[in-house]
C-alpha cells in the first residue's frame, strides 16, 4: 500500500513554479525595458521635431511616432506619442521659433 505522505516529486513542482515565476519575472523586466526605451524614442522625436520647425525645416518622424505641432506666442510645442509594452508614452518639447 503506498502511503500518501510521501514527498517524492515535490522537487520537480517547486522547480516547475520557480521556472515560471522566472519567466515571468524576466517578461516584466524586458518589457520594462522596452518601455523605458519607447519613452527616450519620444523623447528624441518630440524635440527633433521641435526643433525642425522652429526653424523651418522639414521633419519626417520615427514610424511608430504619432507628432501634434502646435505654435503659438514664437513658441513651438511638439507632442509625441511612441506606442509600448506598457502603454502609449508621451513625451512634450518647447523651443523658440527663429526668425530669418
Amino acid at each position: 500500500m503506498r502511503r500518501l505522505r510521501d514527498e517524492r516529486g515535490s522537487v520537480t513542482i517547486e522547480a516547475a513554479f520557480a521556472l515560471a515565476a522566472l519567466i515571468i519575472v524576466t517578461s516584466l523586466i524586458i518589457g520594462a525595458i522596452a518601455t523605458v526605451s519607447a519613452h527616450i524614442s519620444a523623447i528624441d522625436a518630440a524635440s527633433a521635431a521641435a526643433r525642425a520647425h522652429a526653424i523651418g525645416v522639414d521633419y519626417q518622424p520615427p514610424n511608430s511616432a504619432e507628432i501634434s505641432v502646435q505654435e503659438a506666442a514664437g513658441l513651438v510645442t511638439v507632442t509625441a506619442e511612441v506606442p509600448a509594452v506598457f502603454g502609449t508614452r508621451s513625451a512634450s518639447a518647447v523651443y523658440p521659433v527663429e526668425t530669418r
